[in-house]
This record gives C-alpha cells, structure tokens and sequence, in this order.
C-alpha cells in the first residue's frame, strides 16, 4: 500500500472512531479489551497518535515514553482526541518523504514515514473495533488489502519480537490463508520468536486458519473468537494464540 493509502486510512479510522465512541459515552466498557472504558480506549489512542506525531514531526532519533493523557471525560476527552488525530494526519501528510526517525518493528518498511503510516493506520483501526465493540454494534468492514497488510504486520513484525509470548515447547507450523486476497503466511512456533515467511511452504501445518482477510485481522488482532469452520487440525494452537498474543 502506498503512503497515501495509509494516511487516508488513519484520517478515516480515527474519525470513525471518535464518532463512535461518542455515541457509546466515555463510561461505556470495552469489551475487546477488558477493564477498560471508553475514556481509556481515547486516552491510550490519543496518546499514541501524539507520540508517533512527535516522532515524524520533530525527527526523533531515539525512543520516548508515550506522553501522559489528561484526566478528563465526556466531550473535553473526546475533543482531547479529535485533536491529537487531526495533529497525527496532518503531520503524515506534510512529512518529507525522506524524514529519518525511530521505529520498532523489525521488519523493514521503505522508509520511517511508511512505517508509522502503516503503524497508525492499523492502531487506529484496531482500537475502531474497541469502540464499536463498546457501543455494541457490528464491526464496520475492514478492506480486504488492508486487512491482509495488518495480518502481515502482526506477524512478521510484532510476533518476529522477543517480547512475543507466542511459543510452543515443541516445533509447531502454523499456516495462515486469506481465502479472498490469496495472501498466506507459514508459521513456525517452537521455545524462539515466531518465524513467519510469507507464502504457503512444502511443509506440513499442524493448524490451519482460513478465512476472508478482515476475518483474519479482526480475530488474529483478538477481537474476534479465532474458533469455527476457518479453524482446523491441532485447535491449541489457535487457543494459544488467543491466550498469548495480546500485544
């Protein structure tokens, strides 16, 4: 995906958000992601947008702490927010294309704007479904290109970190196909890191997750049950990930 795509993306996910979360009230709970309300849901993604915006913006070479959200609620918190998202995509779309900056991920993007265009698109995105999960109404839909580009992303960046929890004692593959994009992902769980190579190898899956892309996402980014016909072999290891790879 280009740049663009990602900023626009971020510009529309954050709106989407907001309006949402308007519409639950900053009391309401969150249900994807327990102990939390709405007014935590705002106040970690509002603190997010500001800390990736200070990254671009200032040229940040090394890592910060996230920035301390305020303590407040109702519509204060929701224009808190309003205004750290319209800063964060207004800061990706007046960036220099070549802006040398931290990142975190240890797969390569093209470039530090790429990555947190990509980054922010797929947080904002995410913590969309937490809001909609606190108003209670169906997920909105999720493209399918974006869908299998944060697939792609949780695995090959996030679950490629020492800091994943998601292990097995013995080798294990895990296989991943994106039924509508064609997209598929190999899997190698073991005491290490996941090591993920893109594609569908030779070798034997002992689990196998198929489903349209925005199904993936939701339920691999756990805000869906990874359960059902899509699921199949060695069902643990879906239950592991669902118990370990909160991230």
């Amino acid at each position: 995906m280009e740049i663009i795509e990602y900023v626009k993306t971020v510009a529309r996910e954050g709106e989407l958000l907001a309006d949402v979360a308007e519409r639950a009230g900053t009391d309401a709970p969150v249900p994807t992601c327990p102990g939390w309300h709405v007014a935590d849901l705002l106040r970690h993604t509002g603190s997010v947008h500001r800390w990736a915006a200070g990254y671009v913006g200032e040229g940040q070479l090394e890592p910060v702490g996230f920035p301390d959200a305020p303590e407040l609620a109702g519509g204060e918190l929701l224009a808190w927010f309003r205004e750290g998202h319209t800063e964060l995509v207004r800061t990706l779309t007046e960036a220099p294309a070549d802006v040398q900056c931290w990142t975190f991920l240890p797969t390569a993007a093209p470039s530090p704007l790429a990555f947190w265009a990509r980054r922010q698109a797929h947080e904002t995105s995410v913590h969309r479904l937490d809001a909609e999960s606190a108003l209670g109404v169906p997920y909105s839909p999720v493209e399918a290109r974006f869908a299998e580009d944060g697939v792609d992303e949780l695995l090959t960046g996030f679950h490629a970190r020492p800091r994943s929890r998601v292990r097995t004692a013995e080798p294990k593959v895990l296989r991943i196909r994106a039924a509508d994009t064609g997209a598929a992902w190999t899997v190698h769980l073991s005491p290490e890191p996941a090591r993920t190579v893109r594609g569908s190898t030779d070798e034997a899956a002992d689990c196998e997750l198929t489903g349209e892309a925005s199904w993936l996402y939701t339920a691999l980014w756990n805000r869906l049950p990874l359960a059902g016909p899509g699921v199949t072999g060695d069902v643990s290891l879906a239950r592991l990930w669902t118990e370990t790879a909160g991230i």
